[in-house]
């Protein structure tokens, strides 16, 4: 009975994992007879969970219920989940109260060597630095997701920068989840082009409009095409340098916001990079540690550049010079 249980644990943690498993598939994967294979089927299903069978395949796969049947989760999975509801759901409103339920959940169930790895890294980990960003409702966020999903016309009001309101007519494309902020990437239909809003600043309409034929979007990448809106729009100062390495060696050097990379041919990249003052741009180029030029840059950038130069050549020391 005890090896019976086992396999059936085995059986509904691999029919978690993929759409659909062939029943020769499950039958080796568990060492075991396609009899045995369809007897424990039945066996998950008399316990409640809705297993279908595609007839002419052979194929299983878990369809969705009337009510969520319990996960399995490994160990990585536990730990992962436990941690992403402890600090991810600060952006959404709404969620709070159901994320800690399942918090609660959660932790109950946990093996003692997992709930003690929790706790570790709970107490020894300090979150610093960091500004409460504008809260979306879960609300919105989901209708928006669902709509994307359904390539389903989107109608809200949207106030602006400055606060002016207007009302948008979307194709949504996707949703993009950007430092503190959510961004819905989309084709307006008023405009003729692509644009980018803050789902924070949307009041959807309902109920949603008609559907769509997909649009091919002209950038392969939504989120270096969502670093660059940004990065393009949002400064007084902008600048393209040539780093003369490639972009896979500097890449780690380059913080979330701080610019968009490029290929330039063999063994150098583009930077494309915005910042509120001339001294700001110079100080993020440099921070870089990579040989550069600038392509294109405000007037004002040569010169803070020179001045960088002659300061940090001033601050040498000679070879006579004293230490003392």
């Amino acid at each position: 009975m005890a090896d019976t249980s086992a396999r059936m644990l085995r059986l509904l943690s691999l029919l978690q994992t993929r759409r659909e498993w062939s029943g020769g598939e499950l039958a080796e994967r568990l060492g075991v007879s396609p009899r045995t294979v369809r007897r424990d089927i039945e066996r998950l299903r008399d316990l409640g969970y809705p297993v279908d069978a595609e007839r002419g395949t052979a194929g299983y796969r878990l369809a969705a219920g009337k009510a969520m049947p319990p996960l399995l989760l490994d160990d990585e999975e536990a730990v992962a989940a436990v941690i992403s509801l402890r600090t991810a759901a600060a952006s959404v409103v709404g969620v709070g109260e159901a994320a800690l339920r399942a918090l609660a959940k959660l932790e109950q169930v946990l093996p003692a060597r997992l709930r003690q790895s929790v706790s570790a890294l709970q107490t020894a980990t300090v979150r610093a630095g960091e500004e409460p960003g504008p809260q979306v409702a879960a609300g919105t966020l989901t209708l928006v997701a669902d709509a994307c999903r359904r390539r389903e016309r989107l109608r809200f009001d949207y106030a602006a920068h400055g606060g002016e309101r207007t009302r948008r007519d979307v194709e949504p494309h996707k949703l993009v989840s950007w430092g503190k902020r959510w961004y819905l990437v989309a084709w307006d239909t008023a405009a003729g082009d692509w644009r980018l809003f803050r789902v924070d600043r949307m009041e959807p309409k309902t109920p949603v409009g008609p559907g769509f034929a997909e649009r091919t979007p002209p950038f392969d990448d939504v989120g270096a095409y969502v670093d660059d809106r940004l990065s393009s729009q949002a400064w007084a100062y902008r600048a393209v340098v040539r780093l003369e390495e490639p972009a896979s060696a500097v890449v780690d050097r380059i913080w979330p916001g701080m610019g968009v990379l490029e290929p330039a041919g063999e063994g150098a990249c583009l930077l494309r990079v915005g910042a509120e003052t001339p001294w700001d741009l110079a100080w993020m180029v440099t921070s870089v540690n990579a040989d550069f030029r600038v392509v294109e840059g405000p007037p004002e950038l040569d010169g803070v550049l020179r001045g960088f130069g002659e300061r940090c050549l001033g601050a040498i020391r000679g070879d006579g010079e004293s230490t003392g």
